[in-house]
């Protein structure tokens, strides 16, 4: 996993590192000279215009552009504070005007010329990714020691550009956030035990109603294909025949009384998805997300069914809950704030519950304050019928034994991922539990080796 830093945090691994500012400086400037000889495919002869404002961003572009000149580049550098209203014609612009302490609106200089950035785009937030007048859009940042929250959020992920980390030698060890990695999905799963059963990682899942079943059904099937070894199905009210054939159906009433009585069978329980708008169910969500003494995935209806209820919010199992922005509102009665990763602490926070806080890009928060940041997926996934999907994914990891910040960040990304197996137009939820296994095959989810078949 990658570490993300917010600019706060940033300034304070800045102040409590052991090296002198010139020799921090001497390494970023070195290594924003590297990323320009390499977007330019070569130094000699090339024509590179730095623009550099009064602090230590400006700082690393001039450095860049000192060693860049040695490289055979024509540089010149620009006062971002005095800069003409169109840059001199170049084959790459080295943004280093302002950084995460830019607190106004910054109106550059035109370009027709590549960009590439140092640290963020200059007038991106660092925090929010809320552009600040105009930035110019980069082909490639580079930013230092950690991610910043704005290059992943927002509007940052389009006026970055291909984004690399640095390290010119800051401890952010510290780090409370994380970027999900391909490679971390196999180490936050864990694997099938040589001698497992189905129920060691039973999954019960309480979904659907009338013309909603559906909802039930994607739940299922995908927390089936993410490994749940036996995986029960209760739409409130009756048996829904249309069950997939491996799901178990088990009926229970709109009340959900019956879904205490062997529950302590199961490792895990999803709740919510198409579960519909009736009293009595509702009642029963909130006093079986109270009372569940196994690990609770509430998602969709069962989230709006947490909307002032009286539950105390002393859960007695883990509580994992993923909301879109509609639902944090109700949740909470605001929209999520540009600065995402606090929204989404505040509400796991308030809920004593790790909250996945689904967007362009997944904000995963544990109570404590630890966040998963997750940019798998694209728009693709904006259909319905998805989140379901994702619901069970998470009730399979999460019975499988993971950590609930751990499973629902995996969930969250392999969620991703399936996307981008699919084809470019026209993805159907139900698409998505098709391509579930060879997603994890290719993120090595129970290589063979370690498999119990």
């Amino acid at each position: 996993m990658i570490p993300v830093v917010t600019p706060a945090e940033m300034a304070e691994i800045d102040a409590a590192s052991p090296e002198a500012v010139d020799v921090l400086v001497g390494r970023a400037g070195a290594a924003v000279a590297r990323a320009v000889l390499e977007e330019l495919g070569g130094g000699y002869g090339r024509r590179v215009v730095v623009l550099a404002g009064p602090g230590s961003n400006g700082a690393d572009g001039r450095v860049a552009a000192e060693r860049l000149e040695q490289r055979g580049v024509r540089t010149v550098v620009v006062d971002a504070l005095d800069a003409p209203e169109r840059l001199p014609p170049a084959d790459l612009v080295v943004d280093a005007a302002f950084g995460t302490g830019l607190r106004h609106p910054f109106e550059p200089p035109r370009t027709s010329s590549p960009v590439l950035a140092v640290d963020l785009p200059s007038g991106l937030d660092g925090l929010t990714g809320v552009a600040m007048g105009a930035p110019m859009g980069a082909v490639r940042t580079v930013t230092f020691a950690a991610l910043k929250p704005g290059l992943l959020l927002g509007e940052g992920p389009g006026l970055a550009g291909r984004v690399e980390v640095a390290d010119i030698g800051l401890d952010v060890s510290g780090a409370g956030a994380f970027l999900v990695e391909d490679s971390d999905i196999s180490g936050l799963v864990p694997m099938r035990r040589p001698d497992a059963h189905k129920w060691h990682s039973a999954c019960w899942v309480v979904a659907g109603s009338p013309g909603m079943e559906g909802a039930a059904h994607l739940a299922a099937a995908a927390a089936q294909r993410a490994g749940a070894g036996y995986v029960r199905l209760s739409v409130p009210g009756g048996v829904d025949a249309g069950t997939p054939v491996e799901v178990v159906g088990h009926p229970v009433d709109v009340g959900l009384a019956e879904v205490s009585g062997d529950l302590d069978r199961f490792a895990s329980l999803v709740v919510g998805p198409g579960l519909g708008t009736d009293g009595d169910t509702w009642s029963g969500v909130r006093r079986l997300v109270a009372s569940s003494t196994v690990p609770v995935v509430v998602d969709g209806d069962g989230l709006n069914a947490l909307v002032g209820g009286d539950q105390a919010r002393r859960w007695v199992a883990p509580v994992v809950l993923t909301p879109h922005d509609g639902e944090y509102e109700r949740l909470t009665g605001s929209r999520p704030e540009p600065d995402r990763i606090g929204a989404a602490r505040a509400l796991a926070r308030s809920f004593d519950a790790v909250v996945l806080l689904k967007g362009p890009t997944t904000v995963v928060a544990a109570p404590d304050g630890r966040v998963r940041l997750v940019t798998a997926g694209d728009s693709r996934l904006a259909t319905a019928g998805t989140g379901d999907v994702l619901a069970g994914i998470l009730g399979a990891f999460v019975a499988r034994g993971a950590d609930p910040l751990d499973a629902a960040a995996a969930a969250a990304h392999v969620h991703g991922r399936l996307a981008t197996a699919c084809p470019e137009t026209g993805l159907v939820a139900g698409d998505l539990a098709t391509h579930l296994v060879e997603v994890l095959v290719g993120l090595e989810v129970d290589p063979l080796e370690g498999a119990s078949f």
